[in-house]
């Protein structure tokens, strides 16, 4: 009988290989560090300050990992798993194996938020990437609600090929009013391209803590609504009848969502596929329970964007690819074997 909780050794194995690739992660580019080294900087870094500024071997080192790599390793692995966690989310809300920021458009939504915030200077006074920030969670959270309305408003039953289309179709109008944007911020554009892309090169301990935090407010609330995402499994008019109150959990579930993509949109950019392709790889290895799966995906997520920055940072070393184009060539290629099987079960 399949479990019903994440159990504690499932929980140690997923954060042992996490904290593996996250070493994996430091060590590698285009200065090779031995792993010993990388964990003696770090421990020291923790336990006081190192002279980051220091001509020797061992300063260059420490100022390699904890003012480059560590921020933006840490960055990569919970932008991951947040981008993981709101689409395993979104599949259950919807029971849409394709359901994903990317797939609906949400993610184009809040790209077009945040190139407008980088576009005309929005920002709050003293709060860097906030004008970013809550432009990208603003734009996600009506994109969603826009494209769901669209599609019940055309197919009742809200099939996945009329939500995928309006998705794609939504996300051809946000291109197009993005590049009307970038027009008239000519003096911006370089910058506006490069984000549009994804990446998190020159991430910041400030960043990797307004994604801890975005983590912990919404991810906790989307993993307390576990137990709901599995009654709606079974249909909404089944889940209302054992209790489960549908509009007030869809409406939550649509927030948290809405800000976990804003956030991480506003800070790595555009970054596709990683909901869609890592909760169906974890739900192969601990069943399509949200008890077990949406804490999975949490760690899946962090280890799959992970190793793309790592493609993105050494394949084509010294240049350095965006990581959006290594996902999204990884997630076309999954997307289009999911979709046919789902076709092929239909």
């Amino acid at each position: 009988m399949e479990k019903n909780r994440f159990s504690i050794i499932e929980f140690v194995i997923f954060a042992a290989v996490t904290f593996a690739v996250l070493c994996l992660c430091i060590c590698i580019g285009s200065v090779r560090i031995p792993p010993t080294d990388t964990m003696s900087v770090i421990w020291d870094g923790m336990r006081y300050q190192v002279d980051l500024s220091a001509a020797k071997p061992e300063g260059l080192q420490a100022s390699i990992i904890l003012s480059v790599r560590l921020p933006r390793v840490l960055c990569v692995a919970m932008t991951g798993a947040a981008l993981a966690l709101a689409g395993g989310a979104m599949q259950g809300l919807l029971k849409n194996p394709l359901a994903d920021g990317s797939t609906l458009g949400v993610s184009s939504g809040a790209a077009l938020g945040a190139v407008i915030a980088i576009a005309f200077g929005i920002r709050f006074p003293g709060l860097p990437f906030a004008g970013t920030m809550v432009m990208a969670i603003l734009f996600a959270f009506l994109s969603l609600v826009l494209i769901l309305t669209l599609a019940y408003r055309l197919d009742y039953s809200l099939a996945t090929n009329t939500i995928i289309l309006i998705g794609v179709i939504f996300s051809m109008f946000v291109s197009s009013l993005m590049n009307i944007i970038v027009t008239f911020a000519a003096d911006r554009i370089q910058h506006i391209t490069f984000w549009t892309m994804g990446s998190l090169q020159g991430a910041s301990y400030q960043n990797a803590l307004v994604l801890l935090g975005a983590l912990v407010i919404c991810g906790g609330v989307i993993l307390r609504h576990a137990q709901e995402l599995n009654a709606f499994a079974i249909g909404e008019d089944n889940a209302r009848h054992i209790g489960v109150d549908v509009r007030r959990v869809k409406l939550v579930i649509l927030i948290t969502v809405s800000g976990l993509i804003g956030v991480c949109v506003s800070i790595g950019g555009s970054i596709g596929f990683v909901g869609l392709v890592t909760p169906h790889i974890v739900r192969m290895l601990v069943g399509p329970n949200h008890r077990r799966l949406l804490p999975a995906s949490l760690f899946g997520g962090a280890v799959f964007l992970m190793l793309a920055d790592l493609a993105a940072r050494t394949l084509l070393n010294p240049i350095e690819l965006p990581i959006g184009v290594v996902t999204s060539l990884v997630g076309a290629v999954v997307f289009v074997v999911i979709f046919y099987r789902s076709r092929r079960h239909s």
